[in-house]
């Protein structure tokens, strides 16, 4: 797991910009010999901002740039001139991703959209130059302001990810078969659990150029939101989707009592996955012969659409995906 390219969790140190100190020059020229002040103001801090990219789906290139400084503003100077601003420093992550203070858990905020920002921490304000402090009382003010600090602060980013189908299953239930027989995506298919190590997304084509997205997550067990198995690090990322297919394959031998394993599973992670849509696919249809389906036909969970299919032999694939699109579009 240490080598895998998917990364949905950072923790890295920011820092803000501190604002350019306001300048507190007098204007001295070969004849003005009493020009008064004339000190500019200081440049405002850079601001840390987190912004969404469509071309990102994985927190990786931030597990190697764990400290991320925004530049100082410049000091002010003479002739009223203000200092420079300190350049943002923008950190792209994927869309899904939400960012939390490192030492209280409070939540920042998130980004779901492509290039919509967010702020993390705001840049320091450059301080005033003497020249705003003049009055006609006092025309010759030797002081300016400091510009405010900088802010830094642990910040910790995790990634939800974005599909409209988030599959649920055991281990080798044939969801990665699934996923790479109904749209382009290539997850690795091995007969053996837990093949499926990290999520993946697919785009799954639809009639008249229609298209959704469908998220693939390693298989979850008894006892995964307890921690067992690898489900526990990944349920979070069907907490966005909107409509959740359950695959059970046909040789189990009760499929409405795996069928509920699975809910309570979610159910005990976070029960609002029980307000989300649900349908139920019965897998590897290929292995069993006819008299054996109609046996399990008749032994299915109530309240929930179901579709018999193969992803090898493609049996029920445009059925299955005709009601994924009527359950997404009610």
């Amino acid at each position: 797991m240490s080598d895998s390219n998917f990364i949905d969790y950072v923790r890295i140190y920011c820092r803000s910009g501190k604002g350019g100190r306001g300048s507190a020059h007098m204007h001295r020229a070969k004849y003005v010999p009493k020009g008064g002040p004339d000190g500019g103001n200081g440049g405002n801090g850079g601001s840390v901002i987190m912004r969404g990219n469509r071309n990102y789906w994985t927190l990786l290139h931030l597990r190697y740039e764990r400290h991320v400084f925004a530049e100082h503003g410049a000091d002010g100077y003479e002739n009223r001139s203000s200092g420079k601003k300190g350049a943002d420093k923008i950190i792209d992550v994927p869309l899904g991703t939400m960012a939390f203070d490192g030492e209280t858990h409070e939540f920042l905020g998130e980004v779901t959209e492509d290039s919509q920002e967010l702020v993390l921490l705001k840049g320091g304000r450059g301080g005033l130059g003497n020249f705003n402090f003049a009055t006609p009382t006092n025309q010759a003010p030797r002081y300016a302001q400091p510009g405010e600090p900088a802010q830094e602060q642990e910040i910790v980013l995790e990634l939800k990810l974005l599909a409209d189908v988030g599959l649920v299953g055991f281990p080798n239930a044939g969801k990665s078969t699934l996923v790479s027989s109904i749209s382009a995506a290539k997850p690795k298919i091995a007969n053996y659990p837990f093949t499926t190590l990290e999520p993946s997304l697919g785009i799954v084509p639809y009639r008249d150029n229609r298209s959704f997205v469908i998220a693939d997550i390693p298989g979850i067990i008894e006892g995964a939101s307890q921690g067992k198995g690898l489900g526990l690090r990944f349920l979070r990322h069907i907490e966005r989707n909107s409509l959740l297919l359950f695959m059970i394959p046909s040789d189990s031998d009760d499929i409405k009592r795996d069928y509920e394993i699975l809910l309570n599973e979610l159910a005990t992670y976070n029960p609002e996955l029980l307000e989300k849509k649900r349908v139920l696919a019965v897998s590897k249809c290929d292995v069993i012969d006819e008299e054996l389906l109609q046996m399990q036909k008749e032994s299915l969970p109530s309240g929930i659409n179901t579709v018999f299919i193969s992803a090898v032999s493609g049996y029920g694939l445009d059925t299955l995906k005709d009601l994924l699109w009527q359950e997404l579009n009610q």
